[in-house]
């Protein structure tokens, strides 16, 4: 399905369960258990909308790497869940295109506690699908501003989002990595377009991750 049509609205109670049984219905499944439609298509036409539910943003540790995404993750879900009845996670629309992501809210939004607006592809520097919490997607932004500030702000940030199912957190992932493929491109083939920062797409499964890190502990 084309990106361009605006993805329906699951209702407001809905989305507040949804939040309230995220830690118990989002464990990773095993190996045999992934089932093939959680990979997406080769390739995803863009632009691709997506809904969510915005867990927040906090300081990251690097510029890429599951490791500097996992504790914010942590953070911002246990947070979520301390919400009191009624409350609810700001309800938001995010847009990849091959320019970067666009975030917005949608009609039934009522917490206006987020950060939308545009982020440009080149200060995205990382983007996964969490290993634990398997419809959360996070990417690590840099923010541009910290280097003029004295260093006042925190350079990399890592925004997380709950997607409506595992295979959509994955489907945003593959889109993103979408998304740094065309713009690779067309810095290749335009020298006067400004040259990024490095940037990272995690297109392994949360299962894979989980694996390399358990090789990785018993090799240190």
């Amino acid at each position: 399905m084309n990106g361009s049509k605006t993805p329906s609205a699951p209702p407001a109670d809905e989305i507040t369960k949804e939040i309230r049984k995220l830690s118990f219905d989002d464990k990773p499944s095993t190996n045999k258990d992934t089932k093939p439609q959680d990979q997406p298509s080769a390739t995803l036409p863009l632009p691709q909308d997506f809904t969510v539910k915005y867990l927040g943003c906090r300081d990251a540790g690097g510029l890429w790497g599951i490791k500097h995404t996992r504790k914010p993750v942590d953070e911002m879900v246990a947070k979520a869940k301390e919400m009191k009845p009624g409350e609810t996670l700001p309800f938001l629309k995010l847009t990849v295109s091959d320019k970067g992501v666009n975030i917005s809210e949608m009609p039934q939004n009522v917490n206006k506690a987020f950060e939308g607006g545009f982020y440009n592809i080149d200060v995205i520097s990382y983007g996964v699908q969490d290993l634990v919490y398997t419809r959360v997607f996070a990417m690590i932004v840099v923010r541009e501003e910290a280097a003029t500030s004295l260093k006042t702000h925190h350079p990399f940030q890592c925004h997380a989002f709950v997607c409506d199912s595992r295979h959509n957190a994955r489907k945003l992932t593959f889109a993103l990595a979408q998304a740094f493929q065309q713009f690779s491109k067309e810095v290749k083939g335009n020298k006067s377009v400004k040259r990024p920062k490095k940037f990272a797409i995690d297109l392994r499964s949360p299962e894979e991750i989980e694996v390399d890190l358990k090789e990785a502990d018993s090799e240190a």
